[in-house]
């Protein structure tokens, strides 16, 4: 196996003062939060498509980057290489666990039974790669979206043909998700939504979807899957409307089919943000659902409407974020860095420094959320702007006691009620500040 990252040695931690910048100056896996190491908090994961497959390109241009990691890419060298290469790069970042998708890790070929023979092929290397280095499975997917056939959507698809293809793309998927003992598997749209409704019949094909999904489920209790299943909710791109546009519409999207004793959400960052949410609301809409279960790690361009999949260096959208997962109890899933250099960060040494500016990130928003929490005014501020619901007519409305007539009743003897209690928006924001930069 040739070593890729020849002049990258193991990241560390150095430390906030340090210059250099292959170091972590925030994230030290050992300190102790709330009882825990930081990095049982902080699982984080390695995209595969991003990290070893993407090299630049997009709608305007080529390849900037090189990921050929010495291999001709389209062939199964070459998904050994990317393998190589991965596992380097987890190793030396101290990630401990990897995301994928299906053609990630082997080109497809034009026979599905061959495709199935290469991801066999590949599985059993990387399997060797897991034993070799302890690193993990955190979940896995099948790509729906890239291959002509999906134009039209996968489960959505107007075509049978197509819907009986994707189903065995979701199969083998799940039988590698098995076979490398991943915690969860993810159904994240890809093409699931309409161009316009002059051509599409919604019922239709969201019954369909549910349809998909719930045969993954009965396949999955045959195979002895134990992890979560999870929607991965995004509003628009490639569709203009995708069918799980946010987190409370997929939420409601499995209630509908009964699906939400099965199914967790994975909140991606940047698909909050083009649903017109912060990453902050999609996080506590999931979790007061009891459906908080794995998080994509990015953060998109606020002046860009698209899914641009920056690592994340806003340390208040971390801080928000972990704010939520210690509340909700941590994650069933992890932190999976599902996220790219920018165009023209093409070297290799671009590759790591995403990461450790991104991992340092988490780590800063996991301290101020532990100490938010350990502060304490924010939590007592809110539990005291709803006592008026603890005794007398609150009460009796929050233990259902109370009826229309017996709240109309209450209205006349009252006269007008007070304005309610100030939101002190900006002392909370300014109390926020100084628990992060005090």
């Amino acid at each position: 196996m040739s070593e890729y990252f020849k002049n990258i040695k193991k990241i560390q931690y150095e430390g906030p003062d340090s210059k250099n910048d292959f170091s972590f100056k925030f994230y030290n896996p050992e300190q102790i939060v709330l009882g825990k190491p930081m990095k049982e908090h902080l699982p984080f994961a390695m995209a595969w498509w991003h990290n070893l497959c993407n090299a630049g390109k997009d709608i305007f241009g080529t390849d900037t980057a090189d990921k050929s990691f010495g291999a001709v890419p389209g062939t199964m060298e070459h998904a050994r290489a990317k393998a190589d290469a991965g596992f380097e790069m987890m190793e030396k970042l101290g990630i401990e666990y990897f995301c994928f998708h299906d053609v990630d890790i082997a080109p497809e070929a034009a026979d599905i039974k061959e495709t199935n023979g290469r991801l066999d092929e590949i599985s059993d290397y990387i399997l060797e790669k897991m034993d070799t280095t302890g690193i993990k499975c955190m979940w896995g997917t099948a790509n729906l979206t890239n291959n002509l056939r999906y134009m039209n959507g996968a489960a959505s698809s107007n075509s049978a043909d197509v819907f009986c293809f994707a189903a065995a793309q979701v199969k083998k998927s799940l039988d590698l998700t098995v076979k490398f003992g991943g915690k969860g598997y993810v159904f994240w749209g890809g093409r699931e939504g309409y161009e316009t409704l002059l051509n599409t019949d919604v019922r239709f094909e969201q019954d369909n979807v549910a349809n998909m999904m719930r045969m993954a489920v009965e396949y999955g209790k045959k195979i002895g899957f134990k992890g979560d299943f999870y929607i991965e909710p995004k509003p628009k791109e490639p569709m203009k409307h995708q069918y799980d546009f946010d987190a409370a519409t997929a939420i409601g999207f499995l209630r509908q089919y009964g699906l939400d004793e099965d199914f967790k959400l994975n909140i991606e960052a940047n698909h909050a943000t083009l649903a017109g949410h912060t990453f902050q609301h999609d996080l506590r809409i999931a979790a007061i659902n009891g459906m908080l279960g794995s998080i994509d790690a990015n953060q998109g361009d606020l002046f860009l409407g698209w899914d641009t999949d920056h690592f994340s260096s806003n340390v208040y959208e971390t801080t928000l974020c972990m704010y939520e997962v210690l509340k909700a109890g941590g994650l069933t899933g992890g932190l999976n860095f599902d996220a790219k250099n920018r165009r023209p960060s093409y070297t290799k040494e671009d590759m790591f420094l995403g990461f450790i500016m991104a991992m340092d990130a988490f780590a800063l928003g996991l301290v101020n959320a532990a100490r938010m929490i350990e502060d304490g005014r924010i939590d007592s501020f809110v539990k005291a702007r709803y006592e008026s619901f603890e005794n007398g007519i609150g009460a009796d409305i929050i233990g259902k006691k109370a009826t229309l007539e017996s709240l109309s009743a209450y209205a006349e003897n009252l006269g007008a009620p007070e304005l309610p209690g100030s939101g002190r928006q900006e002392m909370l924001e300014s109390i926020l500040n100084t628990i992060m930069f005090g």
